[in-house]
């Protein structure tokens, strides 16, 4: 019960190896038996975390070390996913700050860092990555101590250890120009830096739960970090909850981490992160208090949601064909479940029982829901994304993004030209000599929706973007939207090579042949700005007359397969993506041809 224990968060951009440096801290500190088959990126367990290459959730480890106890947080990168880093911080003493050597600070090393400092949490700094080609270790270690100055950080969190490290190989070292042979200097480092967790285990009880997992054995499970106090097994404790009402409870079973393993204890150690299972309706936020003398600790704050989108039934032609959960009440009982364990989301029901309002910190995030979603075998639909704005001073303001663009030389023009229009504005461009310019923009959050896979395509897949919420401004206007129309099914059936040859010119489709289709379903994108209603059934007539060309084959254009982030960033405001487990498909929301509005002309393919 004297082990000593340090609790500490990996905090980096994305990308930047935080996850794989997990990995190689759980082998070298004997976590793992000498024959035990253990998968790449062991943390990220979640299905598309490993398909991504992304960490979504924060998740937590532990390792023994010199006879003490280090909790290890890994955090994710994405901005989208900042509610979780937040929440990580408040689990840690100290911080590890995973810089790229090539890439240097990128916004999300800089939202996680000025979170860290805000929290007066010491960090040690470790680049990462040096054995690329083009890493800078030097001029990175600059930059790092740029950004610290620039987040006002104090002269004690100035006096950071740097370390010098390859995640891929587990090797860390002090010095960039010999090569580690094991993260032996990480863990001293850890060891000298951050402080021991401290707190009076005589004092009355406060544990605070900063996250929730499930177990189809003991239902919720709490995982929280014991602050003061200690807590046994068959105790009889108070929740504060966050409305801050008292609800009693016994405690049934406690966890300690060790590993990536939950070991059954019967008590708490002062410090130590743990996981209390069977407490019925317990959220994040809210604190295990004694009975005799409770004392609730501060609720955990998080930003406020910039994006919006609105779910609701699937109520199209093909609505419960593929899908499990079709109803309003299986999505409002998913999306309760959904904000339980993930505290940066909001949800507001709207005039229609059957559309409720999804808040959320960005695209990405909300695109990551409504995919788990879909393979969990929802059935919904969803529309364009909106921008959540707030009135101050009777003025109308609106998030605004900090963007960050990496790309070719050869591509600056173009950048430059696609964000005009969006009302960006150049705050700083920087030529790395590499042959690539790093530009930063301060762009309106309405600007990005959709500006990533058309830069994509202009930049012909170089681009490096990444954008991180910079606070609010005045309302910006009028951004356009998408320049061109929809081509439109006039009717149901499947799609014939004859009618979609004849329909290529007219601009990119999004079905090929034998495709079923309902009427005002999108089956591409027109050339021009108006939306064209097709027959994309027609077959072709059969004659006793043979045509000289009869016997050649119809070859059709490749169409262009849309995932799910961009058939969200494609939509228009009187359209919506009809999401199921087998097919992403486009829509109008009013499907009748007769009862949309007339901007469009008619043309029988």
């Amino acid at each position: 019960m004297n082990q000593t224990i340090r609790n500490i968060a990996i905090i980096a951009h994305v990308d930047h190896g935080k996850t794989t440096l997990v990995d190689a801290m759980l082998r070298q500190a004997g976590t793992f038996r000498a024959n035990e088959q253990v998968a790449e990126r062991v943390m990220d367990s979640n299905e598309l975390e490993r398909e991504r290459g992304i960490t979504i959730l924060a998740k937590n480890t532990a390792i023994n070390y010199g006879g003490g106890k280090i909790n290890i947080v890994d955090t994710p990168g994405h901005a989208d996913f900042g509610g979780e880093v937040e929440r990580a911080l408040k689990m840690v003493d100290g911080v590890m700050l995973l810089v790229d050597a090539a890439e240097g600070p990128l916004p999300q090393t800089r939202y996680v860092l000025a979170k860290a400092l805000e929290a007066k949490l010491p960090p040690i700094v470790v680049i990462n990555k040096i054995d690329r080609p083009d890493a800078r270790p030097q001029e990175v270690l600059n930059e790092i101590y740029d950004l610290f100055i620039d987040l006002d950080a104090d002269e004690h969190q100035l006096e950071f250890p740097v370390l010098y490290a390859v995640a891929k190989q587990g090797t860390a070292t002090l010095d960039p120009a010999k090569a580690g042979e094991s993260l032996e200097p990480l863990f001293e480092a850890i060891v000298k830096t951050i402080p021991e967790a401290t707190g009076d285990s005589e004092a009355p009880l406060q544990i605070q739960v900063t996250n929730l997992d499930y177990s189809e054995y003991f239902g919720r499970i709490a995982i929280c970090r014991v602050f003061q106090g200690t807590l046994r097994t068959g105790d009889e404790i108070l929740i504060s909850k966050r409305d801050t009402s008292l609800q009693k409870t016994k405690i049934t079973k406690l966890f300690t981490f060790s590993g990536l393993k939950r070991i059954e204890t019967t008590e708490t150690t002062m410090g130590d992160i743990i996981a209390v299972a069977g407490v019925e309706g317990i959220t994040i936020g809210e604190t295990l208090t004694s009975v005799e003398t409770p004392s609730p600790l501060p609720l955990i704050v998080i930003d406020e949601p910039t994006i919006a989108i609105q779910f609701s039934v699937n109520n199209s032609p093909f609505a419960g064909r593929e899908g499990q959960y079709v109803t309003s009440r299986n999505l409002r009982e998913r999306l309760e479940k959904e904000l339980l364990t993930n505290v940066s989301i909001r949800v507001e029901e709207l005039d229609s029982p059957d559309t409720f309002k999804v808040l959320g910190r960005g695209e990405l995030q909300l695109a990551i829901l409504i995919e788990m979603m879909r393979r969990e075998g929802f059935e919904l639909m969803v529309g364009r994304p909106e921008i959540v704005t707030k009135m101050v001073d009777g003025v109308r303001m609106e998030p605004v993004e900090h963007l960050t663009i990496d790309v070719p030389e050869v591509h600056t023009g173009v950048v430059i030209e696609k964000l005009g229009p969006r009302k960006g504005e150049m705050t700083k461009m920087h030529n790395h000599g590499s042959g690539r310019v790093r530009m930063e923009f301060r762009v309106p959050s309405r600007g990005l929706i959709g500006l990533r896979s058309e830069m994509l395509t202009e930049t012909r897949g170089t681009i490096v973007m990444n954008a991180l919420f910079d606070g609010y401004i005045p309302y910006q206007g009028e951004i356009p939207q998408r320049p061109t129309g929809a081509l439109i099914a006039d009717r149901q059936g499947l799609t014939t090579t004859y009618s979609l040859n004849s329909l290529q010119e007219r601009g990119i489709l999004f079905v090929g042949a034998g495709v079923d289709v309902y009427e005002g379903m999108i089956v591409g994108e027109h050339s021009r700005d108006n939306d064209l209603d097709v027959n994309v059934v027609r077959e072709k007539k059969l004659t006793n007359m043979r045509a000289s060309s009869a016997d050649e084959a119809i070859r059709l254009v490749p169409v262009k397969a849309l995932n799910l982030e961009q058939t969200i960033e494609f939509i228009a405001d009187d359209e919506l993506v009809e999401v199921t487990p087998k097919s992403l498909r486009l829509r109008k929301k009013i499907l009748q041809a007769n009862r949309r509005p007339k901007r469009y002309e008619k043309v029988e393919a």
